[in-house]
This record gives C-alpha cells, sequence and structure tokens, in this order.
C-alpha cells in the first residue's frame, strides 16, 4: 500500500510559479512510475506530468513550463511550474503506477493523493 500526500499548491500570478511536492510513505518507491494529473470544475482529470526512472513525459499544454522530478531518498516527487496561465487552475493529483506502462492515462495508476489546489490568477 502507498499512501500519498501532495502539497505546494496556492493562489498565484499568472507567470508566477509554483512548485508541488508529493511525498509518498510505503516501500521501493523508486520502483513506482509517478505522475501528475489536474482537473478543473465541470472538466475530467487529464494528464500533466509523469516520471519513470530516467524518462519523464508532460502534455503538449504544459511542456517547457512544467518540469517533474523525483528525490527517491525522500519518497517524494515534485513538479515545478513557471509560467503559469489561468488555464492551470485545477486540483492537482499526484499518482503512483506499479507498471509505467500507461502512465498517461488514469486508469495507468494504483495509488492516488487526495490533491492540492492551484489557482491562477489573471
Amino acid at each position: 500500500q502507498v499512501q500519498l500526500v501532495e502539497s505546494g499548491g496556492g493562489l498565484v500570478q499568472a507567470g508566477g510559479s509554483l512548485r508541488l511536492s508529493c511525498a509518498a510513505s510505503g516501500r521501493a518507491f523508486s520502483r513506482y512510475g509517478m505522475g501528475w494529473f489536474r482537473q478543473a470544475p465541470g472538466k475530467e482529470r487529464e494528464f500533466v506530468a509523469a516520471i519513470s526512472g530516467m524518462y519523464t513525459y508532460y502534455a503538449d499544454s504544459v511542456k517547457g513550463r512544467f518540469t517533474i522530478s523525483r528525490d527517491n531518498a525522500k519518497n517524494t516527487v515534485y513538479l515545478l511550474m513557471n509560467s503559469l496561465k489561468p488555464e492551470d487552475t485545477a486540483v492537482y493529483y499526484c499518482a503512483a503506477a506499479r507498471s509505467s506502462a500507461w502512465l498517461a492515462t488514469t486508469t495507468g495508476y494504483d495509488y492516488w493523493g487526495q490533491g492540492t489546489q492551484v489557482t491562477v490568477s489573471s
């Protein structure tokens, strides 16, 4: 069992930056593929970024602005968000996957955090 706790969300002006953190409990954190998703009001949850081993993956909408990274010694995955836009406003969720086969889809993950709100004002 893996428990995930996100932090770092908040209110920021357009053009600003935030860094989200996701702390994981449980064993073998380094073996999990980790992802970030987001869900805006009235919309489906969508893929943002994922990391597995040395490989990273990004949604086109955030490529070049967001960076995912992980510190296996701290059991933590991060999402650095730069050049934020009002359309980035959403609840951001961290997720862990035993298999790295479907990291861009919600169904590819086994564990989810409770989410952290990110609001970008114009």
